[in-house]
Protein backbone atom coordinates (compact mmCIF):
# COMPACT_ATOMS: atom_id res chain seq x y z
CA UNK A 1 0.00 0.00 0.00
CA UNK A 2 1.31 3.46 -0.89
CA UNK A 3 0.56 6.75 0.79
CA UNK A 4 -0.70 9.60 -1.36
CA UNK A 5 2.89 10.85 -1.63
CA UNK A 6 3.84 7.64 -3.40
CA UNK A 7 5.92 6.32 -0.51
CA UNK A 8 5.12 3.00 1.19
CA UNK A 9 2.51 3.50 3.92
CA UNK A 10 3.80 2.95 7.46
CA UNK A 11 1.92 1.09 10.17
CA UNK A 12 1.68 3.58 13.01
CA UNK A 13 1.14 2.24 16.49
CA UNK A 14 3.00 4.86 18.50
CA UNK A 15 4.03 8.41 17.57
CA UNK A 16 6.21 10.77 19.60
CA UNK A 17 5.21 14.45 19.47
CA UNK A 18 8.45 16.33 20.17
CA UNK A 19 8.19 19.94 18.93
CA UNK A 20 10.10 22.98 20.12
CA UNK A 21 8.16 26.22 20.61
CA UNK A 22 6.86 28.17 17.63
CA UNK A 23 8.29 31.55 18.57
CA UNK A 24 5.70 34.10 19.70
CA UNK A 25 2.79 31.83 18.72
CA UNK A 26 2.89 28.43 20.49
CA UNK A 27 4.80 27.08 23.46
CA UNK A 28 6.34 23.65 22.95
CA UNK A 29 3.76 21.96 25.19
CA UNK A 30 0.89 23.62 23.27
CA UNK A 31 2.36 22.50 19.94
CA UNK A 32 2.72 18.93 21.23
CA UNK A 33 -0.92 18.88 22.36
CA UNK A 34 -2.08 20.20 18.98
CA UNK A 35 -0.12 17.42 17.25
CA UNK A 36 -1.71 14.84 19.56
CA UNK A 37 -5.18 16.13 18.72
CA UNK A 38 -4.40 15.88 15.01
CA UNK A 39 -3.24 12.28 15.41
CA UNK A 40 -6.40 11.37 17.33
CA UNK A 41 -8.54 12.94 14.60
CA UNK A 42 -6.77 10.87 11.94
CA UNK A 43 -6.56 7.58 13.84
CA UNK A 44 -7.58 7.36 17.51
CA UNK A 45 -5.94 3.94 17.86
CA UNK A 46 -2.43 5.44 17.59
CA UNK A 47 -0.68 5.80 20.93
CA UNK A 48 0.81 9.27 21.45
CA UNK A 49 3.84 10.18 23.53
CA UNK A 50 3.79 13.89 24.38
CA UNK A 51 7.41 15.00 24.49
CA UNK A 52 7.84 18.80 24.09
CA UNK A 53 11.50 19.78 23.72
CA UNK A 54 13.77 22.84 23.73
CA UNK A 55 17.35 23.73 22.85
CA UNK A 56 18.38 25.18 26.19
CA UNK A 57 17.06 28.71 25.78
CA UNK A 58 13.85 30.28 27.01
CA UNK A 59 11.08 27.70 27.38
CA UNK A 60 13.40 24.86 28.39
CA UNK A 61 12.01 24.78 31.93
CA UNK A 62 8.50 24.09 30.62
CA UNK A 63 9.80 21.53 28.14
CA UNK A 64 11.90 19.59 30.62
CA UNK A 65 9.62 19.25 33.62
CA UNK A 66 6.92 17.00 32.09
CA UNK A 67 9.57 14.51 30.98
CA UNK A 68 11.11 14.61 34.46
CA UNK A 69 7.71 14.28 36.17
CA UNK A 70 8.70 17.50 37.86
CA UNK A 71 7.04 20.42 39.58
CA UNK A 72 7.44 24.17 39.24
CA UNK A 73 8.26 26.30 42.26
CA UNK A 74 8.34 30.06 42.65
CA UNK A 75 10.63 32.25 44.71
CA UNK A 76 11.43 35.92 45.16
CA UNK A 77 15.02 36.51 44.06
CA UNK A 78 17.24 39.34 42.88
CA UNK A 79 16.30 40.65 39.43
CA UNK A 80 18.74 41.86 36.76
CA UNK A 81 18.79 45.43 38.13
CA UNK A 82 18.88 44.37 41.79
CA UNK A 83 15.17 44.67 42.54
CA UNK A 84 13.19 41.60 43.66
CA UNK A 85 11.44 39.52 41.02
CA UNK A 86 9.35 36.36 41.27
CA UNK A 87 11.03 33.57 39.34
CA UNK A 88 10.26 29.94 38.63
CA UNK A 89 12.51 26.92 38.95
CA UNK A 90 11.81 23.22 38.68
CA UNK A 91 12.58 20.00 40.53
CA UNK A 92 12.20 16.51 39.07
CA UNK A 93 9.71 14.06 40.52
CA UNK A 94 12.44 12.08 42.26
CA UNK A 95 13.93 15.25 43.73
CA UNK A 96 17.36 14.68 42.24
CA UNK A 97 17.41 17.14 39.31
CA UNK A 98 16.80 20.87 39.43
CA UNK A 99 16.09 23.05 36.40
CA UNK A 100 16.95 26.74 36.42
CA UNK A 101 16.27 29.06 33.51
CA UNK A 102 18.43 32.19 33.56
CA UNK A 103 15.76 34.24 31.80
CA UNK A 104 13.46 33.80 34.80
CA UNK A 105 15.64 35.85 37.17
CA UNK A 106 18.21 37.59 34.96
CA UNK A 107 16.45 37.86 31.61
CA UNK A 108 16.33 40.73 29.15
CA UNK A 109 12.55 40.43 28.95
CA UNK A 110 12.30 41.49 32.61
CA UNK A 111 13.54 44.99 31.79
CA UNK A 112 11.97 47.79 29.76
CA UNK A 113 14.31 49.21 27.13
CA UNK A 114 15.24 52.26 29.20
CA UNK A 115 16.62 50.02 31.98
CA UNK A 116 18.69 47.73 29.76
CA UNK A 117 22.31 48.40 30.68
CA UNK A 118 24.75 45.46 30.98
CA UNK A 119 27.10 47.64 33.04
CA UNK A 120 24.44 47.57 35.78
CA UNK A 121 22.84 44.12 35.43
CA UNK A 122 23.58 40.98 37.42
CA UNK A 123 23.01 37.23 37.34
CA UNK A 124 22.83 37.06 41.14
CA UNK A 125 19.19 35.95 41.11
CA UNK A 126 20.00 32.97 38.89
CA UNK A 127 22.59 31.91 41.46
CA UNK A 128 19.92 32.18 44.16
CA UNK A 129 17.68 29.81 42.17
CA UNK A 130 20.53 27.30 41.83
CA UNK A 131 21.10 27.51 45.58
CA UNK A 132 17.38 26.94 46.25
CA UNK A 133 17.36 23.80 44.08
CA UNK A 134 20.45 22.51 45.90
CA UNK A 135 18.95 23.16 49.32
CA UNK A 136 15.88 21.22 48.21
CA UNK A 137 18.12 18.18 47.72
CA UNK A 138 18.95 18.29 44.01
CA UNK A 139 22.18 16.47 43.15
CA UNK A 140 22.25 17.95 39.64
CA UNK A 141 21.05 21.35 38.43
CA UNK A 142 20.50 21.99 34.74
CA UNK A 143 21.12 25.66 33.98
CA UNK A 144 19.50 27.01 30.80
CA UNK A 145 21.21 30.25 29.86
CA UNK A 146 19.32 31.86 26.98
CA UNK A 147 17.84 35.36 27.04
CA UNK A 148 20.13 37.08 29.55
CA UNK A 149 20.17 40.82 30.27
CA UNK A 150 23.75 40.59 31.51
CA UNK A 151 27.42 40.69 30.58
CA UNK A 152 28.81 39.96 34.04
CA UNK A 153 30.76 36.79 33.23
CA UNK A 154 28.55 34.86 35.63
CA UNK A 155 30.04 36.82 38.54
CA UNK A 156 26.62 37.33 40.10
CA UNK A 157 25.98 33.59 40.11
CA UNK A 158 29.44 32.89 41.56
CA UNK A 159 28.74 35.39 44.33
CA UNK A 160 25.28 34.02 45.13
CA UNK A 161 26.77 30.53 45.43
CA UNK A 162 29.27 31.69 48.06
CA UNK A 163 32.13 33.18 46.06
CA UNK A 164 33.84 36.38 47.18
CA UNK A 165 34.92 39.39 45.12
CA UNK A 166 37.39 41.99 46.34
CA UNK A 167 37.56 45.48 44.84
CA UNK A 168 40.69 47.50 44.04
CA UNK A 169 40.74 48.91 47.58
CA UNK A 170 40.93 45.40 48.99
CA UNK A 171 37.37 45.50 50.32
CA UNK A 172 34.88 42.68 49.83
CA UNK A 173 31.99 43.54 47.49
CA UNK A 174 28.70 42.83 49.24
CA UNK A 175 26.24 44.11 46.62
CA UNK A 176 25.36 41.88 43.64
CA UNK A 177 28.16 41.84 41.06
CA UNK A 178 27.56 43.55 37.71
CA UNK A 179 29.45 43.76 34.44
CA UNK A 180 30.61 47.28 35.21
CA UNK A 181 32.54 46.14 38.30
CA UNK A 182 34.72 43.54 36.59
CA UNK A 183 37.57 45.83 35.48
CA UNK A 184 38.28 47.03 39.02
CA UNK A 185 38.44 43.65 40.75
CA UNK A 186 41.50 42.79 42.80
CA UNK A 187 40.68 39.20 43.67
CA UNK A 188 38.09 36.45 43.10
CA UNK A 189 37.65 33.61 45.58
CA UNK A 190 35.25 30.93 44.30
CA UNK A 191 33.16 29.04 46.82
CA UNK A 192 34.20 25.59 47.97
CA UNK A 193 32.19 23.39 45.62
CA UNK A 194 32.64 20.15 47.59
CA UNK A 195 29.18 18.86 48.35
CA UNK A 196 27.60 21.22 45.84
CA UNK A 197 25.37 20.06 42.98
CA UNK A 198 26.68 18.98 39.60
CA UNK A 199 25.96 21.84 37.18
CA UNK A 200 25.07 21.03 33.57
CA UNK A 201 24.87 24.11 31.35
CA UNK A 202 22.79 24.13 28.18
CA UNK A 203 24.92 26.08 25.70
CA UNK A 204 24.35 26.41 21.96
CA UNK A 205 26.89 29.02 20.92
CA UNK A 206 30.60 28.70 20.29
CA UNK A 207 31.64 32.30 20.96
CA UNK A 208 34.72 32.85 23.12
CA UNK A 209 34.54 35.09 26.17
CA UNK A 210 36.43 38.08 24.75
CA UNK A 211 37.36 39.81 21.50
CA UNK A 212 35.41 40.65 18.36
CA UNK A 213 33.39 37.45 18.58
CA UNK A 214 33.08 37.55 22.36
CA UNK A 215 30.25 38.08 24.81
CA UNK A 216 30.43 41.88 24.95
CA UNK A 217 31.00 42.57 21.25
CA UNK A 218 28.39 40.15 19.89
CA UNK A 219 25.68 40.21 22.53
CA UNK A 220 26.28 43.43 24.46
CA UNK A 221 24.53 45.81 22.02
CA UNK A 222 21.26 43.87 22.11
CA UNK A 223 21.34 44.23 25.90
CA UNK A 224 21.77 48.00 25.75
CA UNK A 225 25.55 48.42 25.52
CA UNK A 226 27.03 51.38 23.65
CA UNK A 227 30.35 50.96 21.78
CA UNK A 228 32.17 52.44 24.78
CA UNK A 229 30.41 50.02 27.12
CA UNK A 230 31.32 47.11 24.88
CA UNK A 231 35.02 47.98 25.18
CA UNK A 232 34.82 48.32 28.94
CA UNK A 233 32.84 45.11 29.37
CA UNK A 234 35.28 43.21 27.17
CA UNK A 235 38.21 44.46 29.25
CA UNK A 236 36.36 43.44 32.41
CA UNK A 237 35.68 39.93 31.14
CA UNK A 238 39.33 39.48 30.17
CA UNK A 239 40.39 40.68 33.61
CA UNK A 240 37.99 38.19 35.22
CA UNK A 241 39.51 35.39 33.14
CA UNK A 242 43.00 36.44 34.27
CA UNK A 243 41.96 36.41 37.94
CA UNK A 244 40.42 32.95 37.59
CA UNK A 245 43.37 31.66 35.55
CA UNK A 246 41.11 30.31 32.80
CA UNK A 247 41.47 30.54 29.01
CA UNK A 248 38.93 33.12 27.70
CA UNK A 249 39.20 31.74 24.15
CA UNK A 250 37.52 28.43 24.99
CA UNK A 251 34.57 27.98 22.57
CA UNK A 252 31.22 28.52 24.23
CA UNK A 253 32.49 30.68 27.10
CA UNK A 254 30.84 33.77 25.63
CA UNK A 255 27.30 32.45 26.00
CA UNK A 256 24.81 34.60 27.93
CA UNK A 257 27.26 37.42 28.57
CA UNK A 258 29.93 35.03 29.80
CA UNK A 259 27.72 33.09 32.23
CA UNK A 260 28.98 29.84 30.75
CA UNK A 261 32.55 30.96 31.47
CA UNK A 262 31.85 31.78 35.10
CA UNK A 263 30.00 28.54 35.72
CA UNK A 264 32.82 26.46 34.26
CA UNK A 265 35.75 28.40 35.69
CA UNK A 266 34.46 28.94 39.22
CA UNK A 267 31.72 26.36 39.72
CA UNK A 268 33.02 23.27 37.91
CA UNK A 269 30.11 23.16 35.48
CA UNK A 270 30.07 21.26 32.19
CA UNK A 271 28.91 22.85 28.93
CA UNK A 272 26.61 20.72 26.78
CA UNK A 273 24.71 21.23 23.54
CA UNK A 274 21.32 22.39 24.75
CA UNK A 275 19.06 20.08 22.78
CA UNK A 276 21.21 17.02 23.53
CA UNK A 277 21.09 17.83 27.23
CA UNK A 278 17.31 18.14 27.11
CA UNK A 279 16.86 14.90 25.15
CA UNK A 280 19.10 13.05 27.57
CA UNK A 281 17.28 14.40 30.61
CA UNK A 282 13.84 13.34 29.33
CA UNK A 283 14.99 9.88 28.18
CA UNK A 284 14.23 10.57 24.52
CA UNK A 285 16.41 7.74 23.19
CA UNK A 286 14.61 5.16 25.33
CA UNK A 287 11.24 6.53 24.27
CA UNK A 288 12.22 6.21 20.60
CA UNK A 289 12.75 2.47 20.97
CA UNK A 290 9.00 1.95 21.11
CA UNK A 291 7.97 4.49 18.46
CA UNK A 292 7.15 4.18 14.76
CA UNK A 293 7.43 7.90 13.94
CA UNK A 294 8.58 11.15 15.53
CA UNK A 295 6.88 14.46 14.81
CA UNK A 296 8.83 17.58 15.65
CA UNK A 297 8.48 21.25 14.79
CA UNK A 298 9.53 24.86 15.30
CA UNK A 299 8.69 28.31 14.03
CA UNK A 300 11.09 28.32 11.08
CA UNK A 301 13.23 25.73 9.36
CA UNK A 302 16.34 27.11 7.60
CA UNK A 303 20.11 26.84 7.52
CA UNK A 304 20.36 27.78 11.21
CA UNK A 305 18.31 24.71 12.11
CA UNK A 306 21.32 22.55 11.37
CA UNK A 307 23.52 24.25 13.97
CA UNK A 308 22.15 23.01 17.27
CA UNK A 309 18.43 23.75 16.95
CA UNK A 310 15.97 21.39 18.62
CA UNK A 311 14.32 20.05 15.46
CA UNK A 312 17.54 18.68 14.01
CA UNK A 313 18.68 17.40 17.40
CA UNK A 314 15.44 15.42 17.70
CA UNK A 315 15.77 14.08 14.16
CA UNK A 316 19.40 13.11 14.66
CA UNK A 317 18.68 11.16 17.84
CA UNK A 318 15.63 9.47 16.32
CA UNK A 319 17.68 8.46 13.27
CA UNK A 320 20.22 6.77 15.56
CA UNK A 321 17.35 4.74 16.97
CA UNK A 322 16.08 3.79 13.51
CA UNK A 323 12.96 5.99 13.70
CA UNK A 324 11.99 8.51 11.01
CA UNK A 325 11.17 12.14 11.79
CA UNK A 326 8.87 14.63 10.07
CA UNK A 327 8.87 18.32 11.02
CA UNK A 328 5.85 20.61 10.99
CA UNK A 329 7.17 24.18 10.87
CA UNK A 330 5.70 27.65 10.71
CA UNK A 331 7.72 28.59 7.65
CA UNK A 332 10.86 27.69 5.75
CA UNK A 333 13.87 29.67 4.57
CA UNK A 334 17.14 29.16 2.70
CA UNK A 335 18.76 25.92 3.75
CA UNK A 336 15.57 24.07 4.64
CA UNK A 337 16.05 21.47 1.92
CA UNK A 338 19.49 20.66 3.33
CA UNK A 339 17.76 19.38 6.48
CA UNK A 340 16.39 16.34 4.65
CA UNK A 341 18.00 13.01 5.47
CA UNK A 342 19.29 12.44 1.95
CA UNK A 343 21.48 15.56 2.28
CA UNK A 344 24.86 15.53 4.10
CA UNK A 345 24.17 16.38 7.74
CA UNK A 346 20.39 16.21 7.24
CA UNK A 347 18.15 13.95 9.33
CA UNK A 348 14.52 14.79 8.50
CA UNK A 349 12.42 12.38 6.44
CA UNK A 350 10.27 15.30 5.41
CA UNK A 351 8.90 18.66 6.56
CA UNK A 352 5.66 20.56 6.14
CA UNK A 353 5.33 24.36 6.22
CA UNK A 354 2.16 25.79 7.78
CA UNK A 355 2.64 29.01 5.81
CA UNK A 356 2.83 27.09 2.54
CA UNK A 357 -0.17 24.93 3.44
CA UNK A 358 -2.56 27.47 4.99
CA UNK A 359 -1.06 30.88 4.20
CA UNK A 360 1.03 32.96 6.57
CA UNK A 361 -1.82 35.09 7.92
CA UNK A 362 -4.00 32.16 9.00
CA UNK A 363 -1.06 30.11 10.27
CA UNK A 364 -0.07 32.98 12.58
CA UNK A 365 -3.64 33.78 13.64
CA UNK A 366 -4.61 30.16 14.40
CA UNK A 367 -1.35 28.32 15.08
CA UNK A 368 -2.80 25.50 17.20
CA UNK A 369 -5.49 24.80 14.61
CA UNK A 370 -2.91 24.85 11.82
CA UNK A 371 -0.60 22.39 13.63
CA UNK A 372 -3.56 20.13 14.47
CA UNK A 373 -4.90 20.12 10.90
CA UNK A 374 -1.47 19.63 9.33
CA UNK A 375 -0.81 16.71 11.67
CA UNK A 376 -4.16 15.11 10.84
CA UNK A 377 -3.45 15.30 7.12
CA UNK A 378 0.12 14.13 7.58
CA UNK A 379 -0.81 11.05 9.62
CA UNK A 380 -3.43 10.04 7.09
CA UNK A 381 -0.88 10.39 4.33
CA UNK A 382 1.88 8.47 6.13
CA UNK A 383 -0.48 5.69 7.17
CA UNK A 384 -2.01 5.47 3.68
CA UNK A 385 -5.53 6.35 4.87
CA UNK A 386 -8.08 7.78 2.41
CA UNK A 387 -7.70 11.55 2.22
CA UNK A 388 -11.03 12.46 3.80
CA UNK A 389 -11.36 9.74 6.40
CA UNK A 390 -10.04 8.97 9.84
CA UNK A 391 -10.22 5.56 11.36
Amino acid sequence: MLSSSGKPARPLRRVICAPDSFKETLRAAEAARAMAEGIAAADPTIEVDLCPVADGGEGTLEALLPGLNGRTFRAEVTGPRGRPVEARYGISGDGRIGVVELAEASGLALLPKELRDPMQTTTYGTGELIALAHRAGCETVIVCIGGSATVDGGSGIIQALGGHFTDERGERITTPMTGGQLRSLLRVTPADRRGGPKLRVACDVTNPLCGEHGAAAVYGPQKGATPAMVRELDEGLRHLADLLGTDPDTPGCGAAGGVSFGLVAACGATLERGVDLVLDAIGFQQRCRHADLVLTGEGRLDEQSRSGKAVMGVARMARRCGVGTIAIVGSTGPGAEACREEQPGGFLDDFLSLTARFGGERARAEPAWAVREATRELIRDVAGLPAGEGR
